[in-house]
């Protein structure tokens, strides 16, 4: 089975781990973070580096910006693959995606294949949502998650839709989002982009159309 590290050095990476747990072997790695933003020496423990190098893929829920480029440097050429959640900058990105298994998504909810086979067979789970809509006399009986964003949002929208008409079904999924306690924003602090969260109401949204599409064909 695929085994998963999450590394964290505050609030969140929880819910990710709640979910990913439930279809992969996975660690959940809590680190203490420098109390200075600029930190010349990061100290990882020994014991939570070995579970990083056991790892396919390392999961950074970090957000001291030292503490993730340590860690990224330290295990990209020990594990299969790396998925930088929280980030600042586009340089910061650039110098963590130069290293050529990093990845830095804009949002967890965007996830999708790149031809690795490990990273894809985590992807085929979670990111990007994948939906399908099951239905009786233009109601909705049933959602299958297909895939899901890693916070598990998806399961959050797919049941709320349960006995919904399927007129403005789309809209009403990227709505319901919104009730979600979605964390991305607060992971993307000083960022100018667009909101995460309309991001991942979007995901949503297109999901819903995509599913509606295939059960008209």
């Amino acid at each position: 089975m695929l085994k998963i590290a999450i590394a964290t050095d505050g609030p969140y990476g929880e819910r990710a781990y709640e979910y990913i747990g439930k279809e992969f072997d996975t660690e959940f790695i809590e680190l203490e973070q420098p109390t200075s933003m600029f930190a010349d020496e990061i100290e990882i423990p020994e014991d939570a580096l070995k579970k990083f190098e056991a790892a396919d893929i390392l999961i950074t829920y970090t957000l001291h910006p030292d503490l993730t480029l340590d860690l990224v440097e330290m295990l990209h050429d020990k594990v299969e693959w790396v998925i930088v959640a929280a980030w600042r900058g586009e340089g910061f990105k650039n110098q963590l995606e130069r290293l050529g298994n990093v990845t830095c998504p804009e949002n967890m909810c965007d996830l999708q294949e790149n031809g690795n086979p490990i990273f894809d067979e985590f992807v085929a789970k979670f990111g990007r949502p994948i939906v399908k809509i099951n239905c009786q006399d233009d109601k909705i009986v049933d959602i299958e998650v297909l895939r899901s964003s890693p916070c598990g949002s998806t399961f959050f929208v797919a049941e709320e839709m349960i006995g919904q008409d399927l007129e403005d079904l789309p809209i009403k999924a990227g709505l319901k989002i919104q009730h979600y306690p979605c964390r991305a924003p607060k992971m993307r602090l000083f960022s100018d982009d667009e909101c995460k969260k309309e991001m991942a109401a979007n995901f949503h949204k297109e999901a819903f159309e995509e599913a509606l599409e295939k059960k008209e064909e």
